[in-house]
């Protein structure tokens, strides 16, 4: 009789702290995602620091760093820009919901980029080869006005180097239609 009496006010309990801990979810999402992004920002530092100084490359590092990229890419990333968008703390534009599709297809690509560096690192373990490293005159395609590169035969059969700044496009792009203060 004490346990059908207590189940209502417990019941309230967990409503009522759900509903708290949800006002807090949008704060702790904005702090999330951008602590993913500072965390991309890192990893996409050090793989441009072993391009810019090919001793510097480390297989382990590089790899790192692009699988620290996958991992919060895709639907990660997009998951992290559900809610809290009209939030004056976050610098996600509104139009993430509007252009939803567009959004999710740029945070795939991000992870495209990044396992087929993930994937570079892994055949190239030992110095940073030459196979790595786009050629002079080579030409870039993709970017905000290219075309992506989503087949992964292709992407393996271009330059490291080159899928690196086609990642950086994504980023750009993104940040460009999606963040505000750009």
């Amino acid at each position: 009789m004490i346990i059908s009496k207590l189940l209502p006010v417990t019941g309230l309990l967990v409503i009522t702290s759900a509903c708290a801990s949800f006002g807090l979810a949008a704060d702790d999402v904005i702090a999330l995602r951008q602590a993913d992004m500072k965390a991309m920002a890192a990893a996409a530092k050090t793989m441009a620091e072993m391009f810019r100084d090919p001793a510097s490359y480390s297989s382990a590092q590089f790899r790192n760093a692009a699988g620290s990229i996958a991992a919060k890419s895709g639907d990660v990333l997009a998951d992290h820009f559900v809610s809290g968008l009209d939030d004056p703390k976050s610098k996600a534009k509104p139009e993430i919901g509007t252009e939803r599709e567009r959004f999710e297809r740029l945070a795939d690509d991000l992870g495209d980029y990044a396992r087929a560096l993930e994937t570079a690192a892994v055949d190239n373990p030992g110095p940073m080869t030459d196979r790595m490293r786009m050629k002079p005159g080579e030409a870039m395609g993709g970017g905000p006005l290219g075309t992506h590169v989503r087949n992964e035969a292709a992407l393996s059969s271009i330059p490291a180097e080159h899928v690196f700044h086609l990642m950086l496009q994504t980023c750009t792009t993104c940040h460009a239609r999606f963040r505000m203060g750009q």
